[in-house]
């Protein structure tokens, strides 16, 4: 079964998520949640927010968001419980994330990099695994303590 991947962007990231997501879906399910037009006044938040509803919900198994310089959408996706979404500009990043962080969601600035690189980081972002060693899991495991007690007001486990 091939992976699905929910892919969405505000204006600033419409272009190019409309240049990489034919790429995509030669290659994975695509799940586009927009935008679909280039309107000024649509706002990231929404669109990092669907992306990462698709990925916790299990419509998804990751997730990629496009804006501007990828910093918003990155922010917003991780106000989502159980999204560990990431901002990666290199492929070191976008591989290590996973394997080691278990990152789910890859965010990406269309102003910083271009089509290429974009494709680059996306495969090797969607072809990582979570290692599931003891040190990684021990780490996680205590990202999702810290995101538990969050959601507790900040009290205990």
């Amino acid at each position: 079964m091939s992976l699905t991947v929910a892919l969405g962007a505000d204006h600033g990231g419409l272009l190019l998520k409309d240049e990489l997501s034919p790429w995509l879906q030669q290659r994975y399910n695509v799940v586009d949640l927009g935008t679909r037009t280039l309107d000024p006044y649509d706002d990231y938040p929404d669109y990092a927010e669907a992306v990462a509803r698709a990925v916790t919900s299990g419509e998804a198994q990751r997730g990629i968001i496009i804006c501007g310089s990828g910093v918003g959408a990155c922010i917003a996706a991780n106000k989502v419980v159980g999204v560990r979404a990431c901002l990666c500009h290199d492929t070191y990043s976008a591989h290590q994330g996973v394997e080691h962080d278990d990152m789910n969601v890859l965010c990406l600035g269309a102003r910083v990099v271009g089509l290429e690189l974009a494709k680059e980081l996306a495969t090797t972002f969607l072809n990582a695994g979570f290692s599931g060693e003891e040190r990684h899991q021990r780490r996680l495991n205590k990202v999702l303590s810290i995101e538990r007690r969050s959601l507790q007001g900040g009290r205990g486990e």
